[in-house]
């Protein structure tokens, strides 16, 4: 049994480790603003971690083995976390984003075209931190949320006080209405209906993760031995036209698409650019993934037989 405190923990995937690390007799303690209660047997701390004497008060003397940090998105908080949480824990894994990756957001090193970005693309040890920023802004943090991820990566990886990991994750899908964001609602209700999807000229790949598999993903990486970014994404990559064929297919029904033009706003998971990762590290490291088209038919069929979600 090991101790294991959860930053955020209070919904999707999130939700789902922690009631993983239950299963597994790990003793878990939560943090978050008490919005979501954590499952029975889980301690609660309710405290906004963003208040740096209120969450060092609220933690008192205690310790962890690993620290998940699901709701890191500047380096402001990262700081805090470094500062806090240094000397009381052996492990810190925070959760963060394919979108570090997109060219569209920062200056990044040249890749092969057409190739599945390694996690070195982006060194957090090596990447410019600013926190002078106005990253307590929210419609700022909404509008650099790749950046802010980026420099919360750069700076844990620069506190020392621990092994750090963080976990790129892919487009996450599945579950139905837990999956909050509504993209794939976007689809189904969308193709069902008989509504124009607008997607680019030339539409690239991207890489998805089940919400299950990440939970499962970040479990793992609690008990391993690794340090560093690693990608967390399903094998085979999907451009939009063939995430629309799978859907189209569990629905019954042709899907109609519209082309928009060069800049234009497009549906999500439509891009003009190659956006895949690799998983290379994580399968080396020891994790298995699984083929996104072998479980993206049964997400479409949970959204289908949930609640319509809003449309975005």
């Amino acid at each position: 049994m090991r101790e294991i405190c959860v930053i955020g923990g209070s919904r999707y995937f999130g939700k789902l480790l922690v009631e993983r690390l239950q299963d597994e007799d790990h003793q878990v303690t939560v943090i978050n603003r008490g919005s979501v209660p954590p499952p029975p047997g889980v301690e609660h701390l309710v405290v906004d971690r963003n208040d740096e004497a209120a969450l060092t008060a609220a933690l008192d003397a205690r310790t962890f083995d690993v620290v998940v940090d699901q709701v890191c998105y500047t380096p402001v908080q990262a700081a805090v976390a470094a500062r806090v949480f240094a000397g009381r824990t052996r492990r810190y894994v925070m959760t963060s984003t394919i979108e570090v990756y997109d060219p569209a957001t920062a200056a990044l090193p040249a890749s092969p075209a057409d190739t599945p970005v390694p996690e070195d693309v982006v060194d957090p040890a090596a990447w410019l931190v600013a926190m002078d920023l106005p990253w307590h802004d929210d419609a700022y943090l909404e509008a650099h949320y790749a950046e802010g991820k980026r420099q919360a990566e750069a700076v844990l990886t620069r506190a020392g006080g621990f092994e750090f990991v963080s976990v790129r994750s892919a487009h996450v899908l599945g579950g139905g209405a837990l999956e909050f964001t509504g993209r794939l609602a976007h689809y189904t209700e969308r193709i069902a209906e008989g509504r124009a999807i607008a997607v680019h000229t030339k539409a690239q790949p991207t890489v998805f993760i089940h919400y299950e598999e990440l939970a499962e993903l970040m479990l793992w990486a609690t008990a391993a031995d690794f340090t560093g970014p690693i990608n967390a994404c399903s094998d085979g990559p999907l451009d939009v036209h063939g995430l629309v064929a799978i859907i189209a297919r569990r629905i019954g029904r042709e899907p109609v698409h519209r082309t928009v033009p060069a800049g234009g706003e497009a549906s999500p998971f439509s891009f003009d650019r190659y956006y895949a990762m690799s998983n290379a590290r994580a399968k080396k490291l020891g994790f298995s993934f699984s083929r996104s088209t072998d479980w993206m038919p049964g997400a479409v069929t949970e959204t289908l037989t949930t609640e319509p979600s809003p449309t975005v």
